[in-house]
């Protein structure tokens, strides 16, 4: 193997990890397909004792869930989430019952909470989607490749974490970074709404789409809707919300920058009146 070959496995992995492929999932290899391979009069005889056998079967090993168990599963969940989040009096406590919920499935593969970082007195409150491979790691939110550059767009107006405030909707990491589904977002979010009431910032910035259209119920992309002011409701006032797009997304298309810079100006003009 030449020297340029063997850079090239390291590459690849180097590619997954930053994709967020970093865990096991199974021993062995799973062929999604094999049920394709019965020969034609087996899928016949399947399809004439019922309809629904004959389709291949792509179902994942696990346990099985009916397609009527999993909304009643996340009503209840959700439930059990708002009547927690409501007893909390103040952030230590709304953590301290974080911990202790299970009605998430995201906790059992995430490697720990990832509450919040900064001041919680701050009157600037930044929220993201949810943690990442490095912040399951460190326990806090925003330390990665994408933290780092929050933390310089922060500086460039004259703050830093000591100043602000920051958390995500969802508290534990997807598996592979991948997006929260609906129902993970659903269950989480009475815990961030009690989060913002206890922190009461005077401004609360959204950070990328999920974050803006979870918190200010809005359907327009980040695109349209970043450097806007809009109002959200913590239930004890109304507090002045702007999207911006999110750090991991500048990263990709830096130049965007401008635009986040531009929102951020506006931020601390707004904090200074």
């Amino acid at each position: 193997m030449t020297p340029a070959q063997d850079h090239k496995p390291r590459q690849l992995l180097d590619f997954y990890l930053e994709a967020g492929a970093d865990a096991l999932v199974g021993e062995e290899p799973v062929d999604r397909f094999a049920a394709t391979d019965a020969p034609a009069p087996v899928l016949a005889a399947r399809a004439a004792e019922s309809p629904a056998a004959a389709r291949p079967d792509f179902t994942p090993p696990g346990p099985a869930i009916s397609q009527a168990a999993a909304p009643q599963a996340t009503d209840e969940a959700v439930m059990a989430a708002l009547q927690a989040a409501k007893s909390a009096g103040t952030l230590d406590e709304l953590r301290a019952l974080l911990e202790k919920f299970d009605g998430c499935a995201l906790k059992g593969s995430a490697t720990q909470l990832v509450f919040a970082d900064g001041n919680p007195k701050a009157k600037l409150m930044l929220i993201g989607e949810a943690p990442g491979r490095d912040e399951d790691i460190e326990g806090l939110p925003f330390v990665g490749r994408s933290g780092k550059l929050l933390d310089r767009m922060l500086a460039a107006i004259g703050f830093d974490r000591t100043s602000v405030y920051i958390a995500n909707i969802v508290p534990w990491r997807p598996p592979g970074n991948r997006t929260p589904t609906p129902q993970e977002t659903q269950i989480c979010l009475p815990f961030v709404l009690r989060q913002i009431e206890l922190v009461d910032p005077d401004i609360l910035v959204c950070l990328g789409g999920p974050s803006a259209q979870t918190l200010l119920g809005i359907k327009d992309g980040i695109t349209k809707t970043r450097g806007r002011w809009f109002t959200f409701n913590s239930g004890k006032r109304e507090i002045r919300a702007m999207p911006t797009f999110h750090p991991a997304f500048l990263l990709r298309s830096p130049l965007q920058k401008r635009f986040a810079w531009r929102d951020f100006l506006a931020v601390k003009k707004a904090l200074t009146e």
